[in-house]
């Protein structure tokens, strides 16, 4: 489905194997840089895996019940399975910002904006990465992950927001390398919601990603690839 000129929304049913994510997200990475093939926000869900990112600490994997995927994308360990809803931005920043720490921010964003559809104050965290909101009893706990990876200008990875997956799972590892606050979900917080719930929720606020991306211009920050 076309959402904005070039950019195009996938939605797959099911869980998609890790593998078969990431063939498709470098196949699309390189026909959008080489052919300005149609750029792609896809959502969907994995079956229960753990992926390290480029500072993953092995030290920090504390399970290997599940499969365990390394990836090109930023970041420590994190889960991924099913009531989660992961996102992956395929686009090409040359079009709409060249600056990484701008398209991270503007991310981070976009994710906040959806899940305060649902009355949730979501939040950045200064000193922590990932996207972060109280629970009932007030704590601090990590509901969404960020992790990217850019090449020649071109997006892959993205986003993964905790709807209602098994939060048990997590505890295969420390969480993008963070062991003092937990993590939590839209049904640990008490919310029923679909993921065609928060689909809808990132539909209405994408508008405002693109415009967040197209104010932030400016110089690249950090290189990629």
């Amino acid at each position: 489905m076309k959402i904005d000129g070039n950019i195009d929304w996938d939605v797959s049913e099911g869980l998609t194997p890790y593998p078969e994510a990431v063939a498709r997200m470098e196949t699309l990475q390189a026909a959008i840089r080489e052919e300005n093939a149609r750029e792609l926000i896809w959502l969907l869900e994995h079956p229960p895996l753990y992926t390290g990112g480029t500072s993953a600490d092995p030290a920090e994997l504390l399970s290997t019940a599940f499969p365990v995927y390394d990836t090109g994308r930023g970041g420590r360990y994190t889960y991924h399975g099913p009531g989660q809803r992961v996102g992956y931005v395929m686009l090409d920043l040359a079009k709409h910002c060249k600056d990484v720490r701008c398209y991270v921010h503007a991310l981070e964003g976009w994710v906040i904006a959806a899940l305060g559809h649902f009355g949730v104050e979501a939040r950045r965290a200064e000193g922590r990465v990932g996207i972060w909101c109280d629970t009932k009893n007030g704590q601090e706990a990590k509901i969404g992950a960020i992790g990217v990876r850019i090449r020649r200008w071109v997006t892959m990875h993205g986003f993964a927001v905790n709807i209602a997956p098994d939060l048990n799972h997590f505890g295969g590892i420390v969480p993008c390398g963070i062991s003092e606050y937990p993590v939590t979900s839209l049904a640990d917080l008490g919310i029923d919601a679909s993921m065609q719930d928060f689909d809808a929720a990132l539909r209405a606020t994408f508008p405002d990603f693109l415009i967040n991306l197209a104010k932030a211009g400016g110089n690249c920050t950090v290189a990629p690839e």
